[in-house]
């Protein structure tokens, strides 16, 4: 058995969970710190504890994918909110070269993220400014950015000119931007030294111009500069970045290199731009595919994986409820009957591992794909589902999911946690969510606080969970037990779901 060392981003089930559900097995062991050291949302991690943890497992295992941002700040969160100098954290990070020398052949797969710029005010994730003033830092920058460029427009400079932006807040902002960035560079030079073997910078929340595009493209011309374009990955991504790693992770130990063929929904979706990323997405399943261990071929014959990537035609929809209004890239621009035959042909005459990229809308699945699916009985055929959250969160999701299926097939850890995905991102995200939170209000509840982990919220949306699959989801619904259900942040926006398959 091969023990990898996993140092999540922070303690959410997507972080912590989903990795060793995927990912565990006969053949490879998950090992990750103890939940009550890894923090608590705005709370970092216990930093002594979690190096401790780092230098006794890393020892004897055969692999390490880290977390810069746990390992410095204390999980994702916390990297938004910290007072640390650049010397501080440098000398936290060189603990990586520490365990390097305890373990010379360790294999170290690192991810460091790009601090995120919100381009809406509210603090639940950022510092308490943030909820009045957000917006307009996250303007600032967009606007300066292209001025920078001179690709400022008219009605933009005038704006620009207009905003009033709190100084204080400002500087507070960008000085913790500017040691962040410093940190990413840094860890570029442990890569150089081949400290760290592989390393991805993925771009939280990130848009085409703005804070986030000016710290890339610093990074950018550094990693030119030092040669390392086929050891560090930058792309639009956070919370599947483990996942990815783990799949590269597990393919060099079965010393395997599966090749992916892609199938849209449409010719126009590759070159769509999904919320919250700043390049079309056919680049960012590239790089996906490639960062998780995978090539692409254009051959469907000779492919390992199918990869079907349901998108908007035009741009990718804001929500996804059961009723919401389609737009053409929804209708027109798309050919569904088309795009399930070709799944249903992969899947029952080719017998190829088929997964499905759901990003139509964001952070939540597309009812009509879902229909589809049941029709042509695929939900439980399929290597891999995932509808959550961004464009990337679900890449990264279902990709590695597949690579699991195709090194070790059809397991009951696989139809866990594909029942998972079916609850979490169907039956929750687009519509137990959204009911259960009209009726917040009443009780002195909001989206941002509800009461606790296991309060009554989390209650009624396992209730209203239950009542939703027997109409909506017919295929797993004597497939499934639900052993808990509970609401990490105590917030609305994720919900924590242990499924079991049956």
């Amino acid at each position: 058995m091969k023990k990898i060392v996993l140092l999540p981003l922070d303690e959410r089930p997507c972080n912590y969970i989903y990795p060793q559900n995927m990912f565990n097995n006969d053949d490879i062991h998950i090992t990750v710190p103890d939940m009550s050291i890894m923090g608590n949302k705005k709370t970092p991690g216990d930093h002594e504890k979690i190096v401790e943890f780092l230098l006794e497992e890393t020892k004897d295992a055969y692999g390490l994918v880290l977390s810069v941002d746990t390992l410095l700040y204390g999980g994702i969160l916390p990297s938004r909110l910290h007072y640390f100098t650049e010397e501080e954290l440098k000398e936290r990070l060189s603990v990586i070269r520490k365990i390097r020398e305890n373990n010379p052949d360790l294999i170290i797969y690192a991810f460091n993220l790009i601090m995120r710029c919100p381009q809406y005010s509210s603090s639940d994730e950022e510092p308490d400014y943030y909820e009045y003033c957000g917006l307009e830092i996250f303007k600032y920058g967009y606007y300066n950015h292209k001025k920078e460029l001179g690709v400022i427009t008219e009605e933009e400079q005038k704006a620009f000119d207009s905003m009033q932006v709190p100084e204080k807040e400002v500087q507070d902002f960008l000085h913790r931007r500017e040691t962040n960035c410093a940190l990413n560079i840094a860890a570029l030079d442990l890569v150089e030294e081949k400290i760290i073997d592989f390393l991805i910078i993925p771009q939280d929340d990130s848009s085409e111009f703005g804070w986030t595009a000016i710290d890339q493209r610093k990074i950018s011309k550094i990693i030119s500069k030092k040669n390392l374009q086929l050891s560090v990955y930058m792309y639009p991504g956070a919370d599947e970045v483990a996942n990815t790693l783990l799949s590269k992770m597990v393919l060099k130990i079965e010393k395997k290199r599966p090749l992916f063929y892609v199938k849209y929904n449409s010719v126009s979706a590759p070159r769509t731009i999904p919320f919250l990323e700043d390049r079309y997405l056919d680049l960012t399943v590239n790089y996906q595919i490639l960062a998780a261990g995978g090539l692409i071929t254009q051959n469907l014959s000779e492919a390992d994986i199918v990869l079907c990537v349901n998108a908007n035609g035009i741009s990718m929809m804001e929500k996804s409820t059961l009723d919401h209004e389609c737009d053409r890239g929804m209708t027109t621009f798309r050919n569904m009957p088309e795009f399930m035959e070709f799944m249903d042909y992969c899947v029952n005459d080719l017998h190829k591992k088929v997964a499905v990229a759901d990003v139509a809308t964001i952070n939540g699945s597309d009812y009509e794909l879902i229909a589809m699916m049941q029709q042509k009985d695929l939900l439980l055929k399929v290597a891999s589902y995932a509808g959550w959250n961004t464009s990337s969160n679900t890449l990264g999701t279902c990709i590695p999911h597949a690579v699991v299926n195709y090194l070790y097939g059809n397991t009951k850890a696989h139809y866990d946690f594909l029942v998972s995905r079916y609850i979490e991102d169907f039956a929750y995200m687009t519509c137990v969510r959204a009911k259960v939170l009209a009726t917040l209000e009443a009780r002195g509840m909001n989206y941002f606080s509800v009461d606790g982990q296991r309060g009554v919220v989390a209650k009624e949306v396992k209730a209203e969970i239950e009542a939703f699959i027997p109409e909506y989801l017919q295929s797993i619904q004597d497939h499934y037990v639900i052993r808990d259900c509970y609401m990490p942040w105590s917030r609305m926006f994720e919900v924590g779901i242990l499924a079991s398959y049956k």
